[in-house]
């Protein structure tokens, strides 16, 4: 099963690609996470990558595409993927229906407003990847899993925020268009539960037909 996630930062893709990851044995494929370990590892690419996303610009189409591709090749790929944050672009969905097909894609929506409080509040354990929410009820700066402090990130800040949204509401709806039919569109208002629900049942009934 080979699936796309689209939605805004903040509109809950991460936590749906581990539950559909979950229950359907595929892997999340997240270029943000690829790229965040490409900025932390340094060098001419990884300080060009850290800066182009501390200021909430996208990483150029050619470094991207060749990372990704890189990645599909892996063994976990053979029986599908679930790609968290690409295709971002119509020029990126193109270049990708060149490499592989793509049986559904999941469109996860909520207002802009919601997804800028989310986002502003939003903390990182940098050991094991957990995610909180500093408005959540019994937040304490440290990981609800490992006990470790937890960080905000560069791109989780008001003004790279503001950055990232313009252009994701630029770019999103070109990509609905391109694959058509094959889109299913979720509200992430709910809990993560009640999103993730017709989700899971939209994709039982696509692998039955597999």
């Amino acid at each position: 099963m080979k699936l796309i996630l689209l939605g805004a930062a903040g509109s809950g893709k991460g936590t749906m690609a581990k539950k559909i990851a979950a229950d359907f044995n595929v892997p999340q494929i997240s270029t943000g996470d690829m790229f965040r370990e490409i900025a932390k590892k340094g060098g001419e690419l990884g300080e060009k990558v850290k800066s182009l996303m501390e200021s909430g610009a996208l990483v150029p189409n050619e470094i991207t595409f060749e990372v990704l591709k890189q990645r599909l090749k892996q063994k976990d790929c053979k029986k599908g993927f679930i790609l968290d944050g690409f295709p971002r672009s119509l020029a990126q969905a193109e270049m990708l229906q060149k490499l592989t097909d793509i049986d559904a894609v999941i469109s996860i929506e909520l207002p802009f407003k919601q997804l800028e409080q989310r986002l502003v509040s939003r903390r990182i354990c940098p050991k094991c990847g957990d995610i909180d929410n500093a408005s959540y009820q019994g937040y304490t700066g440290n990981c609800r899993k490992c006990g470790t402090k937890l960080f905000q990130r560069d791109d989780d800040k008001p003004e790279a925020i503001k950055a990232r949204l313009e252009v994701y509401k630029k770019d999103v709806t070109p990509l609905i268009d391109f694959y058509g039919e094959k889109v299913m569109t979720v509200s992430s208002a709910g809990s993560p539960d009640e999103t993730y629900a017709p989700v899971k049942t939209f994709l039982s009934k696509l692998e039955a037909k597999a």
